[in-house]
Order: C-alpha cells, then sequence, then structure tokens
C-alpha cells in the first residue's frame, strides 16, 4: 500500500490528490478530536520511565536485534510464540526499562563521562580496528552506520552505557556470598549418584493391532489440532553482507603482498626464551654473585640465598616484548641458551639474567595466508559497497519496485520461497535450506503483510530486503490427508501406555522386595548400571530424564521415567550416593564463589534499579509492546 501511495505521487497530479487526501485527513481528526490519540501513551509509546519515554519502534528495533542474535546462537529464528513462551520479551522489555532507569539516576546524581575517556574506551575496542590493527576511522563509520547508529549518537550511547556501568559497580562493590551458601551449593553441585536400571521398548509392550477405522476416527477427532496444516506464507528476500559482496572481489597479489608486509610482525611468531632474572640494589653485589656462580654456584642458589620465590625469579616463556625493561630485554635474547649474563643495569636496578629453554620465531610464507588476507581485503572493500547498495535499494524501494525487481535491476540474485511455516519449515517438514543461518526473515514475515514495505533486517554487518507475496491461512486437515502420521501417532500412544503401566507394575514389585535383575529376566531386557555420575552429567545411554530422576529417589529407592515422546520407560534402583567433600581451595570452587558473587551483584543491582523505577515512576503501554512481540496474534 505505502509503495502503491508513493507512485501516485510521483508527478504533480498524483502530488495534488495526495495533498487533498491528507487535508481531509486533518480535517476529521479536528471533527472527531485527536485528544484520544495524545492522551496517555500514546500510540507511539511503549514506556515511559521517569522523564524518560521509550517509543514504540525504539523498542521494536531493540527485540528484532535481540531475537536475530539469539537466532545466530541457536542456528534457527525464533518465533513469537517461542520468544514469549521463553520470558524472551518480558526480559529485553524488563533490561530496556532498567537502562532508562540507570540514565535517570545517572543524571540525578550529576554523574559525567569525559570525551576522552570515552573516545579511549571506542578507539580500544577491536571491532573498530582494521587490518593494521590500527583503529580504522572508516571502518567505525560503516559499522555504527550499519547498526543505525551516527557518529554523536553512538558516542553518547557508549557514555550512557559507562555511567551505568560505574553505578553497578558501586552497587555491588564489596558483596561477598557466605562461606556455607558456597559449600551448601558446592555439595548439591558435585554430589553423586550410581543406578542400575532397565529400558522397556516396543518389544515390550507387546503386538499391537492396526485400529479399527471407528477408533482411528474417533482418535483423530479428539487431536485435530496436532495434525492441523499452519500458515504458510510465500517470500522473496535479497541479502547485502559484506562477506557475500566480498567474494565478488578479485584481489591481486600485489595488493595482498603490500598488507602481509605491513603485518608481517603481527602474523609472525616471535622467538619466546625462558628467562630468570635476580635484581640486586646495586653493580657490586651484582657482579660478586656473578663471579660465585663462575666459581660454581648455581643461579636457583643464589635467589634462595636472596629469599626468592620461583615467582620471583622465573619470567616464563615469553617474547622479547614482554619485558618490560629494555636492558634486561636486549641481554635475554642475545645470551645462548643455559648461559648467565654479565650483570645489566636496568631501571628497576642491576640484574643477572639466566636463559633456559628457546623456542625460534616462526615468520609465515606469503603464499600460507595469501587466501586469508585477500578474504580480509575483500570484506574490508565490500563494507563501503554495502552502503551503496543500501542506498540504491532504498530508492529502488522509495520507487515502488518489489524486493526482486529492485535485485534484478541491482544484479543481486533475490530468494523466493514458495511455502514456509513460522518455525522456517516446507510443506514437507524440512527446514527450508535457502535461507542463511540466523537470519530471521521469517518471523519478521509472519509480523508483515502483503503489500507491506517492510524495513530492511540488520544481518551480518549488511542488509536484508524481503516481501511477503502470498498467505496460505492454517486450516484443519481431513484424515485421509494425514491417515499414516495419525497412524503412526496412535501407535506411539498405544506403545507408551503399555509401557507405563508395565513400569508403574516392576517398580510396585521392587517396593515389594523383588529383584531387578528377576524382572529384567522376566521382561527379558538386562540390568544396566550408570556409577558415580552428578546430576549436571550425560552417562553414555543414560537418558537425561533418569538422571533427573535419580536424583530425587533416595538410596535403594525405586523410580520409573519416560524418555523423549515416552517410546521408552526406564526403571531404576538408587544404590549409592556419595557427597563428596569441599575443598575451598580448588580451582573448581573459587569458580563456584565468583559466580555466585557475580549472581548476588547482579541480584542488587536488580534491587537498587526496583527502587529508582518506585522512585521516578514506570508505565508500560501493554497493548503496544503486545503488538511489537506479537502477543496479539
Amino acid at each position: 500500500m505505502l509503495r502503491g501511495m508513493r507512485k501516485a505521487s510521483s508527478n504533480w497530479l498524483g502530488k495534488t490528490i495526495m495533498a487533498v487526501v491528507m487535508g481531509v485527513l486533518i480535517v476529521s481528526f479536528g471533527i472527531w478530536g485527536i485528544a484520544d490519540i495524545f492522551r496517555g501513551f500514546g500510540r507511539s509509546t511503549l514506556a515511559k520511565v521517569g522523564g524518560t519515554e521509550i517509543s514504540t519502534e525504539q523498542f521494536r528495533q531493540i527485540y528484532t536485534d535481540r531475537l536475530q542474535q539469539l537466532g545466530r546462537q541457536f542456528g534457527r529464528p525464533l518465533t513469537p510464540e517461542q520468544a514469549h513462551a521463553f520470558g524472551i520479551d518480558r526480559q529485553v522489555l524488563q533490561q530496556t526499562l532498567a537502562e532508562a532507569a540507570m540514565d535517570e539516576e545517572a543524571r540525578r546524581m550529576g554523574l559525567h563521562q569525559s570525551d576522552a575517556e570515552v573516545l579511549r574506551t571506542i578507539y580500544n575496542d577491536p571491532t573498530f580496528k582494521g587490518l593494521n590493527g590500527q583503529f580504522d576511522p572508516q571502518r567505525f563509520q560503516a559499522v555504527i552506520r550499519n547498526y543505525g547508529y551516527t557518529e554523536g549518537r553512538y558516542i553518547a550511547e557508549q557514555r550512557r552505557v559507562s555511567l551505568r556501568r560505574q553505578i553497578a559497580g558501586t552497587i555491588s562493590a564489596g558483596v561477598e556470598p557466605p562461606k556455607s551458601m558456597v559449600e551448601a551449593l558446592t555439595r548439591f553441585q558435585n554430589e553423586q549418584r550410581s543406578i542400575d536400571y532397565i529400558s522397556l521398548g516396543a518389544a515390550q509392550a507387546g503386538t499391537i493391532d492396526p485400529p479399527s477405522p471407528e477408533a482411528l476416527a474417533a482418535y483423530f477427532d479428539e487431536h485435530k489440532a496436532q495434525f492441523r496444516a499452519p500458515e504458510y506464507r510465500k517470500i522473496s528476500f535479497v541479502a547485502v553482507t559484506p562477506e557475500a559482496i566480498g567474494k565478488w572481489e578479485t584481489v591481486s597479489d600485489d595488493d595482498a603482498k603490500k598488507i602481509f608486509e605491513q603485518r608481517r610482525d603481527q602474523l609472525s611468531t616471535p622467538e619466546k626464551r625462558e628467562i630468570s632474572q635476580i635484581v640486586f640494589p646495586n653493580m657490586e653485589e651484582a657482579q660478586a654473585a656473578r663471579a660465585r656462580i663462575t666459581s660454581g654456584t648455581s643461579f636457583d642458589d643464589i635467589a634462595k640465598e636472596r629469599k626468592l620465590n620461583l615467582s620471583d625469579v622465573n619470567l616464563g616463556l615469553v617474547p622479547k616484548s614482554a619485558i618490560l625493561d629494555p636492558a634486561v630485554a636486549n641481554a635475554a635474547f642475545s645470551l645462548p641458551s643455559g648461559e648467565v649474563s654479565q650483570p645489566v643495569k636496568g631501571e628497576f636496578g642491576v640484574a643477572l639474567v639466566k636463559v633456559g629453554k628457546i623456542e625460534p620465531g616462526v615468520t609465515p610464507s606469503y603464499e600460507s595466508v595469501a587466501a586469508q588476507i585477500k578474504s580480509q581485503i575483500a570484506t574490508e572493500r565490500a563494507r563501503a559497497k554495502v552502503s551503496e547498495l543500501r542506498d540504491k535499494m532504498e530508492d529502488e524501494r522509495g520507487g515502488g519496485a518489489s524486493v526482486v525487481e529492485a535485485a534484478q535491476k541491482l544484479g543481486l540474485t533475490a530468494v523466493t520461497v514458495d511455502a514456509v511455516d513460522r518455525s522456517g519449515r516446507l510443506p514437507n517438514g524440512q527446514l527450508a535450506p535457502n535461507i542463511p543461518k540466523g537470519l530471521d526473515v521469517v518471523t519478521q514475515a509472519f509480523n508483515s503483510d502483503v503489500g507491506v514495505d517492510n524495513d530492511p533486517i540488520q544481518f551480518e554487518g549488511g542488509y536484508v530486503w524481503y516481501d511477503v507475496l502470498g498467505i496460505t491461512p492454517s486450516r484443519e486437515r481431513k484424515l485421509d490427508e494425514v491417515r499414516e502420521q495419525v497412524e503412526a501417532k496412535w501407535r506411539e500412544d498405544q506403545i507408551s501406555s503399555r509401557l507405563r503401566a508395565k513400569a508403574t507394575d516392576i517398580v510396585q514389585k521392587l517396593d515389594s522386595g523383588s529383584k531387578l535383575a528377576d524382572e529384567a529376566a522376566a521382561a527379558g531386557v538386562k540390568v544396566e548400571t550408570a556409577a558415580d555420575f552428578r546430576r549436571d552429567a550425560t552417562p553414555p545411554g543414560v537418558p537425561a530424564a533418569v538422571v533427573t530422576a535419580a536424583f530425587r529417589t533416595a538410596k535403594d529407592g525405586d523410580g520409573q521415567t519416560p524418555t523423549a515422546g515416552g517410546s521408552q520407560w526406564i526403571v531404576f534402583r538408587v544404590t549409592n550416593v556419595t557427597d563428596p567433600p569441599v575443598d575451598f581451595a580448588s580451582d573448581a570452587v573459587k569458580q563456584l564463589t565468583e559466580a555466585v558473587r557475580r549472581s548476588m551483584s547482579d541480584e542488587q543491582v536488580a534491587q537498587y534499579v526496583t527502587k529508582i523505577e518506585s522512585n521516578i515512576g514506570m508505565s508500560i503501554n501493554e497493548a503496544a509492546f503486545a503488538q511489537v512481540t506479537g502477543a496479539n496474534n
């Protein structure tokens, strides 16, 4: 529709007509009243925290970016239903509100961040470094532009992030988990159990005769929702990313060799030496110690006499650049292995340096890294082309062209998927193979409609434009369409029901004193063992549901649990429970303590944010939130 309006207003007559139409709309607002639009939230405001308003479009962008990130992590797009089931929609909302509250608090406290400190953070961000490892202004501009930022807006956002971190760091400073808490969590985490178990499968369910036509029809009527055809959409899209465009570039060897020469030191592995040093307060003591070493006293004995630990003497296996004192570095890298230097007057005193093992440096040949360098050069060059093509695509779209038409005109390859459901699957049940991994175009398409001029999706440093070409509504299928699937599901349910009854019967016999080995023999299965596993373990052949059930059962107790789908049931007995001692000096306990500390810090900051929100006031436009996240669907 919007594209049609643009076409209609492209000439003087169309512009005149559109001006009249807009005039009528303005008059109608005056007649019917415009107050309802701007009362309270208004249609453009999703939430308000203190004096900060969060617009619907602002939150839509934040939410879409988050879903795309998760989709790339999972390797498949998330549907609005899945996001809602996982609580992602509310999590993103709460995070957005918390950030706004922290910004309000920073303003109230009069906190500021200097431009120099903000710029230092940006200059040190590896995202903005070029092929030479230095800050690249052009790359910086391209990256922030791809994410919808101007330079000023990005710097302002980084200043806000820094101030939030300052407040959070102050609030959570000094948080320390109680020793009793760490001990309890460690015991819970490290508790081990052993079980004997048997597996009941389809063979133990016995013979299951095919269902009668009447029984199958009745089963289908009771489970129609499971066999309903989903809504399908026909979509087309075109992706413009640096990686894809970079493949079009032909990088010459001359260009690649220039970069290779510039980055030779970065690409090379420097020589490393095992260095030990003893620092003396003056030249006389150093010379006396050197004379004793020459007479047979060992370097290590001199260190012990001076009450130095190994960590005080040994610098490790290091490159020359890792030694802070240039004089010591030069001496260390001029000695053969096993030699002790003459006294070296350095910045921190007079040192004797000993060289142990030497690992020669390695400089790669141009041929071994040529492909990597050419790929990086092509990608860097492509970033500029992404921006150029983005502008051209927007111009074509603004002129009324469809995604396919615009792609053809610009020499890009558009992809059309004739029918795809919300989960990204084709009618045959397979995932659509021509949608790039991590691209959440399906979710966006199901939040749009036929004829809507959609905003491009940001993807892998580039953009994806898409159109919804058609919609096939969801419908109830007839039994004849899905008879095979219905019969298979009926059979699965019959097997699961029989196995559950059999497992229950075996557990009752075990509780009455029967032996697991006897019940296994009667069922035609063998007893298996899983020993000393923790609750987070995955013992070979033992389903996760069995591990969970075993930790809910007391020692010498019996239990049963189905595996996924109920096609297999496990009957088990807990034969042993081990509670290992807690070693507070171990790395595992230290890591757990740090994780608990972070969790407690996060909780303390969350409580602080909640208090801020309570003090300054917070309100949410639930209707706008539901519309953005697809909850209304």
